[in-house]
């Protein structure tokens, strides 16, 4: 169950500094995505953290714990260039009783980049607007991934310059991985529909990438859609595959 501000729930039971345990957590997000999710969920109730998220952030910590010597196994695959999986979770966090708090139907973003097989830059983050409906979640989460993946396929681009490394043909090139039908058609249509004329310009920044082909925006099924992990609590089987995919272990 999504983690939510709790207000009428029991207040903490224990008084260690819940930020200070939160920003620790943060810090090892670096080299543990497994865990980026649920620190981030955690996160957002530091102000006035109840019972619900003690437990939860003790339970992050008691996860780590049992994997303190895990880490991210990087296994090369010189035949994969750039790739990106993306996701959103639409509407999340919207309960009944807290109907009148906008926060609570915002949408989260999860996307995270790979390269030659290798994760090399992930994100989970709850969208800065409310989105009407989850493909347009889904395009303002495959609008924020572009951002970061296009500036990281010029980065790589200069740097073949000076080190020889493998990139696909066309040279600037990435496939991304998407599981909602209606996003992939936005992104890929040039034309606007009576429900998406509404959408700002910011978020077709990458469309030009798309129609010169340096983009191939790709359907995954959900079962294989890797950034499913850092979008919403997943049963252990599935977050244990996903892991894997991300971890190697």
């Amino acid at each position: 169950v999504p983690l939510h501000k709790d207000l009428e729930g029991p207040p903490r039971k224990q008084d260690w500094s819940y930020r200070s345990v939160i920003g620790m957590l943060s810090y090892l997000c670096g080299t543990r995505p497994d865990i980026l999710f649920a620190t981030h969920s955690a996160a957002r109730f530091a102000i006035a953290p109840k019972l619900s998220h003690e437990l939860a952030v003790k339970r992050i910590g008691k996860y780590l714990a049992g994997t303190r010597d895990k880490g991210i196994i990087m296994t090369p695959d010189a035949s994969k260039g750039v790739e990106c999986y993306v996701d959103a979770s639409f509407a999340s966090g919207w309960r009944p009783d807290q109907a009148h708090d906008a926060s609570n139907v915002l949408s989260r973003t999860g996307y995270i980049i790979y390269y030659a097989g290798c994760p090399i830059h992930w994100c989970s983050k709850m969208q800065s607007e409310i989105a009407l409906s989850t493909a347009e979640a889904e395009y303002i989460a495959l609008s924020q991934a572009m951002r970061e993946t296009i500036p990281f396929m010029r980065f790589m681009t200069e740097l073949d310059v000076v080190f020889p490394i493998y990139l696909p043909k066309p040279k600037l090139y990435c496939k991304i991985f998407e599981d909602n039908e209606a996003c992939i058609s936005m992104a890929t249509s040039i034309k606007f529909t009576p429900r998406t004329k509404h959408l700002a310009l910011k978020y077709h920044h990458f469309r030009s990438w798309v129609s010169k082909g340096y983009l191939d925006v790709v359907h995954v099924p959900t079962t294989q859609q890797i950034a499913d992990t850092l979008t919403k609590p997943l049963d252990y089987q599935l977050f244990k595959k996903f892991r894997y995919e991300i971890c190697g272990w």
